[in-house]
Order: structure tokens, then C-alpha cells, then sequence
């Protein structure tokens, strides 16, 4: 009789493993076996990161084998289990992958297809289209759009992170890490003695000295020695945690009503300020969008204020940042004064304070929260709802939305919701960010996802001209890099751009990003749908940009891009695009290394070697 060796894979996770009964079923074009329950006698099988074999003897030829199909029933109480992968070596010798890499809760069952990665085009079998067919269906069912607030992009469907699929939840190990995590920044921070200062006035500069205590590595305490120096202050504008809001001041603004009297003691060229302004050496960073939001009120003893300031900024003839003129409200006048690094040197400082405090209210609601986490989301959920594990695009952006969905989840439940810590411990929170975010959407835009378009839509393209914009300089060696490396992907599996018109799961994943993430705003330049492999290609860069390296741009650092340790694909041209990819990133490591070597403050925040591939890893 017709023996098959199967190998199953059980993930390394807390609590992956299972006592459970394990079952497993095999469908071939020849037929269908009986089920066979995995046990090995005086074994304890499933255990965490087991990999265990075992001997399926059928009854007759199955043909080839098209599906497995494996049942987990209780033995005692319920127990998960997390199966990443099964092997199947069949009677003649050959070897078919089914990649899973998904929890069994309950008495649960999976339906798996072997890994090579499938158009739908190219499923000609009855069962095989059923099976993908059914898996979307369920999947739609669970992975539901819901508005959190009006105005926002549409979210997961749940009130808190127990409600996710299970699939999508923190594992146990990722959740203590969250708690952790979340624990040890409020340590450092020492948040619970340093309250009071969040709810009061700060009386002596030298309190902010004390925040670095505990925060200690180069960039740190380079920071707290050179923070009121003017040279920091223009440069964190360009590598600082929020690097995008500088922008190439073409016209004065008229709401800014600065002359070159007022700052000619720190303008170089002997030029007046409109012909600096011509010859591209003043910059403008202007916070219009916290224009008339409302301050944190939730507590009654504690008053709040926040503005929105107008930065003009100059390029020196060393060809670094600095500020000239900072008014601190929209509306000029004589109550709304434009502050000068000539002034009284505590004014002017007190004037810069002021405008780091607005740009940290913006990085946290807009570049960071909506702008990689809220976006990434709806990629991640328009993702699960429209492609099936077999397709190649859903293999593709799986590790990019790993864990976004649940992170998302617990910031709504813990952070940004109503008493959350932003209501505790932001001068935005009480619902001034959440107008921020509904404000923001206006500008959220494909065309500012995409990396190169972004840059040069704020006239900051040129490194000659502005050559210490390390965020523009590494993210373009990123933003090339992932562009290689997805048109690769694409071509391996799309042979033409009427293959990717024609193919129905992928135009309704970006019908769904479009209709629900985006809310079908046509402003957004979000496509509808997409004709050309190069669309496709763009398209894909900015969903793995924007959840790796952006979110790293402007958060922190770790690792991982380029390093897919859940091996969806199988196929060895993606596997040869995988390890080309690899290679790409390690050049850049090395070039930015190179850079930083002997910068006494170094930029590595787009070092593909602190990339993670999503929000959340």
C-alpha cells in the first residue's frame, strides 16, 4: 500500500505547542484518504518547536495531492496550537511544502494548498477554486471595517485585542514583550514622578536634563549637551523623529510678515531675505494644522495650551539648517509677535520650545499613528479580506502587516481612547487628536506615501544644496532597493500588465484600500485599480515602505527587513529576489556605517539593519 512520510512543524511561540488529538487527511485527484490521527506511542508529540515525522499508509493510489486537511480535537481541555508548516514526502519520492503559519483554536481544522504561489487564473480544478473561494469567504467574515471615529480611515472591526482572529492576535511572548515595553519606557521616563511636571509648570531648564537619565547612547546625549543650540534645532528638522514637514520656502508666506531688517544678523550672503528666498536657501516648516485645536481639558486644575507656529529656516554657508524667525500663531499682530535669535537669548529659546512642542504633537498624531500604523492597517486589512494565503501578493505583504492589526488594537484601547495616556500625558489629548487626524486626511495622499514624489514635493531633492538630509539620503537607497526588489516579484508571476488588469483578487484588495481605508476620497490619488505591472510594483513599495522603513524613520530602530523567517514562498526565482534583495540592504548597511564612522551625531534610523518589517515587530 502507498506509504507518505509527513513532517509537521510546530511554531517556537509561548504556548505553541498542544496535547490535543491531531488529525490529518489527504485529498489527491485520485481520491481522498481516511483520517489518521498523528501519535508516535511514549511521545510527546506537538510539543513547542517540535518537529516531529510520521509514517501515512492509504489504502490505494491517491494521484497528485491537491489539498491536507488536519483536524485538532480536544484530549482534555482546549488547547491552541500553532502549526507552521507541513512537508509530505509522497511514495515516489518527491516532496510538496504546505506552508500554514496559523493557530488551530478549538476543535478547529485548516485546509492547506502546497506553497507554490497561485493567480487565481491558474486554478483550473473545481476543488482548488472552491478552496480559495471559501477561504476569502471566511476571512470577510472575520476581518470586518469599522469607523473608529468619523473622519479616520475605517479600522478592524473590534472593540479590544481579544476580539481580533486569533490569527492576528499577539502571541503570548509578543504581548508580555508589549506590557513590557510599555513599562520600561514609562520607568525611563520616570513617568509617574515626572507627572507632575506634564500637569504643571516646569520651573528650571535644567528639569528637561533629567528625562536623559536613564536614556543614554550617542545621539541622547549629544542631544542634551547641544538641544538649545540653534544648529540642533535646524537639524532635528532633517533627521530629527520628524523629518517631513520642512519644506523649500518658494514665497514668504504673507501670514509671516518677516523683513530682511529683522534678520539680516543671520543672513550670510549679503543678500536681501526675498533673494535668499530666490537663490533657495530659506526653508519654512509652518504648523497650520493645529490651528484652532482644541487644548487638553480633561483635568480641570490643570490648564493646557498648545500652537500653531510658522518656522522660517535658513541655509548658512556651511550649508547647515538654522532658525531666523519664529512667530508662534497663524494670525499676525501685535499680540502674535515674531520671535528672533537676536531677542533676549530665554525668549528665543522659549520660542523654539514652543515650536518643538507643536512638532511633537503632529509626530505622534500624524506622521507616526496615521500616517504608517493607521495606513497600514487598512493595507493589512484589505489584505486578509481580498487575497487567499496562495496568492503571491498576500505572501508577499504577510510580514509587512504582522501584528499591525493587534498594535492598532491596543493603542484604541490603552492609548488614544478616551482616558488613555495621550488624555493623561498630551496637551492634544482630551479629542484634540482626534480632530488633528480628521484635519490631516485631507493631505493623506498616495502621492505623499510615495518616498521619491514626497521629497521632491517639498523641494528637498537636492543634495548638493541641502547636503545633511540623511532621511532623504537613506530612504531613497531603501525606497530603490524595495522597488527592485517587488518587480522582480511581480514580473516572476505576472507576465504582462493585462495579467494584472485581468487578475480579480488583486484589483479588489485595492478596491478595498481605496472604498473602506481611504473612504473613497478621490482627492486621495489612491488607485481604484491597478492596469500595470509598474502600478503594481509602485504599489507595493509603498505598502512595505511605509510599514518598515518610514515607521522606522520616524519611531525607532531594530531590524528585520528583508528577513522573512515565515517562508510563504517557496519557489526558488523569489527565493534568488529574496537573497538579491538581502544583498541590496547589506550594501546600504555599509554605506550608511561608512557615513556615520565619524559623525559625532550619527543618523541610522534607515539602516536596513534596524528596519523592522512591520509597525509592530
Amino acid at each position: 500500500m502507498p506509504s507518505y512520510t509527513v513532517t509537521v512543524a510546530t511554531g517556537s511561540q509561548w504556548f505553541a505547542g498542544t496535547d490535543d488529538y491531531i488529525y490529518l487527511s489527504l485529498v489527491g485527484s485520485a481520491g481522498c484518504s481516511e483520517k489518521h490521527l498523528l501519535d508516535k506511542p511514549f511521545y510527546n508529540d506537538f510539543e513547542r518547536g517540535a518537529v516531529d515525522s510520521y509514517d501515512v499508509t492509504v489504502d490505494e493510489e491517491l494521484g497528485e495531492i491537491q489539498l491536507v486537511k488536519i483536524e485538532k480535537r480536544k484530549y482534555w481541555l482546549h488547547d491552541d496550537w500553532y502549526l507552521k508548516y507541513i512537508t509530505l514526502k509522497t511514495p515516489h519520492g518527491d516532496y510538496i511544502e504546505f506552508p500554514c503559519y496559523r493557530w488551530i483554536t478549538g476543535d478547529g481544522e485548516v485546509v492547506l494548498r502546497d506553497g507554490c504561489a497561485k493567480l487565481a487564473r491558474d486554478d483550473q480544478i473545481h476543488i482548488l477554486k472552491q478552496h480559495r473561494r471559501k477561504e476569502l469567504e471566511t476571512r470577510q467574515k472575520q476581518y470586518r471595517w469599522m469607523e473608529w471615529n468619523p473622519g479616520f480611515p475605517l479600522s478592524i472591526d473590534a472593540k479590544c485585542h481579544k476580539d481580533l482572529p486569533r490569527d492576528i492576535q499577539f502571541d503570548s511572548e509578543k504581548g508580555v514583550d508589549f506590557v513590557l515595553n510599555y513599562s520600561k519606557a514609562m520607568e525611563n521616563l520616570f513617568i509617574n514622578r515626572f507627572m507632575h511636571m506634564f500637569q504643571s509648570s516646569w520651573n528650571d531648564f535644567a528639569d528637561f536634563e533629567k528625562i536623559f537619565v536613564k536614556i543614554s547612547n550617542t545621539i541622547s546625549e549629544r542631544v542634551m549637551n547641544h538641544w538649545q543650540e540653534d544648529l540642533m534645532f535646524g537639524y532635528q528638522f532633517l533627521n530629527g523623529c520628524n523629518p517631513v514637514l520642512i519644506q523649500r520656502c518658494t514665497e514668504l508666506p504673507k501670514k509671516l510678515p518677516v523683513t530682511t531688517e529683522m534678520v539680516e544678523c543671520s543672513l550670510e550672503r549679503q543678500l536681501s531675505l526675498e533673494q535668499e528666498v530666490q537663490q533657495g536657501n530659506i526653508f519654512v516648516v509652518d504648523f497650520e494644522l493645529l490651528d484652532g485645536i482644541d487644548a487638553n481639558k480633561t483635568d480641570p486644575c490643570t490648564l493646557q495650551f498648545l500652537a500653531a507656529p510658522i518656522c522660517l529656516l535658513y541655509k548658512n554657508l556651511a550649508k547647515k539648517i538654522v532658525p531666523i524667525a519664529i512667530q508662534l500663531n497663524q494670525i499676525p499682530g501685535d499680540e502674535n509677535p515674531i520671535f528672533l535669535p537676536s531677542d533676549a537669548k530665554y525668549d528665543w529659546l522659549l520660542a523654539k520650545i514652543w515650536v518643538r512642542s507643536s512638532d511633537f504633537h503632529v509626530h505622534q498624531t500624524i506622521t507616526h499613528l496615521l500616517r504608517t500604523h493607521l495606513v497600514s492597517e487598512v493595507f493589512g486589512i484589505a489584505m486578509y479580506r481580498q487575497l487567499p494565503a496562495v496568492h503571491p501578493i498576500f505572501k508577499l505583504l504577510v510580514a509587512h502587516v504582522r501584528f499591525t492589526i493587534a498594535i492598532n488594537t491596543k493603542a484604541r484601547e490603552q492609548l488614544i481612547c478616551e482616558c488613555g495616556l495621550f488624555d493623561k500625558a498630551n496637551a492634544t489629548g482630551g479629542g484634540g487628536h482626534v480632530q488633528m487626524v480628521q484635519r490631516a486626511m485631507k493631505d493623506l495622499t498616495y502621492a505623499s506615501l510615495c518616498f521619491p514624489e514626497a521629497i521632491k514635493a517639498r523641494g528637498m531633492e537636492s543634495k548638493e544644496d541641502i547636503p545633511y538630509y540623511f532621511y532623504r539620503d537613506d530612504g531613497l537607497l531603501v525606497w530603490e532597493a524595495v522597488r527592485t526588489f517587488t518587480a522582480e516579484v511581480v514580473d516572476i508571476y505576472y507576465e504582462s500588465d493585462q495579467v494584472v488588469a485581468e487578475d480579480p483578487e488583486l484589483q479588489d484588495f485595492v478596491k478595498d484600500v481605496y472604498v473602506y481605508g481611504m473612504r473613497g476620497r478621490k482627492a486621495s490619488g489612491f488607485p481604484k485599480s491597478l492596469k500595470s505591472r509598474e502600478q503594481l510594483s509602485e504599489y507595493l513599495t509603498v505598502v512595505i515602505f511605509t510599514a518598515s522603513a518610514q515607521h522606522a524613520a520616524v519611531n525607532f530602530g531594530q531590524l528585520f527587513l528583508g528577513m522573512y523567517p515565515e517562508e510563504h514562498f517557496i519557489e526558488k526565482p523569489v527565493k534568488q529576489a529574496m537573497a538579491r534583495f538581502r544583498k541590496n540592504l547589506e550594501a546600504i548597511v555599509s554605506m550608511i556605517a561608512e557615513r556615520n564612522k565619524n559623525k559625532k551625531l550619527p543618523y541610522y534610523y534607515l539602516s536596513p539593519d534596524r528596519i523592522p518589517n512591520s509597525v509592530a515587530i
